[in-house]
């Protein structure tokens, strides 16, 4: 399951679609709406994403993950629009044989996700300050699809 959407993630529907009898290990990560950054309060976010390149360079991920790691099932799902305090806003799942190479495939999953996938965060702020956060690696000029996006890529 691959997916951007407007509507509350289904973290069992996201768990379900990854589990699969030859897996012993199924990790499930989510990215949810803190109260606090540092030490300015959060009221809310609002995720904006350009779509057809944001899922192109998820399915990307999950090339890479499959090629990397030895897992059986993956999972992305990424929410975009307004998200309150404990929204989740991401959801990633990977099975594989043993937790491992499960925690190890699901970490990379996140971290690469929130730097390379074109999604664009506003945090809006209690004191009505807002701030737009953009991927780091777009900011840093390496584009998805360069040759040196994945090169942090272990497995």
């Amino acid at each position: 399951m691959i997916n951007f959407t407007t509507e509350p993630i289904d973290f069992t529907q996201v768990t379900d679609s990854v589990r699969s009898h030859a897996a012993g290990a199924v990790v499930l990560f989510l990215g949810t709406v803190r109260e606090f950054t540092g030490d300015v309060q959060t009221s809310s976010l609002e995720y904006d994403a350009y779509p057809d390149m944001a899922l192109q360079e998820l399915r990307r991920l999950e090339t890479v993950v499959r090629e990397k790691w030895p897992v059986i099932e993956v999972s992305l799902v990424h929410r975009t629009g307004a998200l309150q305090l404990g929204d989740i806003a991401v959801a990633v799942a990977v099975s594989s044989r043993h937790r491992h190479e499960a925690f190890e495939a699901g970490q990379w999953l996140i971290d690469t996700l929130k730097d390379r996938v074109p999604v664009w965060k506003k945090e809006i702020y209690a004191n009505g300050r807002t701030e737009w956060v953009h991927p780091p690696g777009l900011a840093d000029g390496v584009l998805p699809g360069s040759e040196s996006d994945f090169s942090g890529a272990e497995s």
